[in-house]
């Protein structure tokens, strides 16, 4: 199986999710740039002092500062990991190869999580989150395609993206990601 995986998908398409079961059952350490970020700022480090400011600005944080904080964590681990959540764009994608690059941890695979924008309406509408109507949700769903679609295209030419089917139950899209990584 792979040990250096990158998970792209659509919101709503289980990504969070999936990326857990997997790390949980291989053993491989789950990057999830939201949650780090997170940690960071819960640690009271230097990177996350500098997100928690700009995060009270309400700005997004930079594409440097999340590069610093997975060089961080990757810089002090020697096993494998799952990256889920970043990059989101192709200029994202090509800072994150030179940090792999310089790391000697290169991507090995790309997993992109497919699922049509209808049952993806309606997984995210399910969540019950106060910020989640129809019409943010299906605009949050053409800002990912826009962004995303030279990304996946970008791997896809370097012979990692594996797509997988997103619809069915947890254990059934758990089954299909295990197939495609072996």
């Amino acid at each position: 199986m792979s040990q250096r995986i990158l998970f792209l998908g659509p919101p709503g398409a289980g990504k969070g999710t999936q990326a857990q079961l997997l790390c949980d059952s291989s053993g491989l350490l789950h990057l999830s740039t939201g949650d780090l970020l997170r940690a960071e700022v819960k640690a009271g480090t230097d990177l996350g002092l500098e997100a928690e400011a700009v995060m009270g600005r309400g700005e997004l944080v930079s594409d440097d500062l999340v590069l610093a904080i997975v060089r961080s964590r990757l810089s002090s681990h020697a096993g494998g990991w799952l990256l889920d959540g970043f990059p989101r764009n192709l200029a994202q994608a090509e800072a994150l190869e030179t940090l792999l690059a310089e790391l000697g941890q290169p991507l090995e695979q790309v997993v992109l999580l497919e699922l049509d924008d209808s049952p993806l309406v309606e997984r995210l509408l399910g969540r019950g989150r106060a910020d989640d109507n129809e019409t943010v949700i299906r605009h949050r769903l053409s800002v990912y395609a826009e962004q995303t679609a030279p990304l996946i295209e970008h791997y896809r030419q370097q012979g990692l993206l594996v797509n997988v089917e997103a619809s069915g139950t947890v254990e059934a899209i758990a089954s299909r990601i295990s197939t495609a990584l072996d």
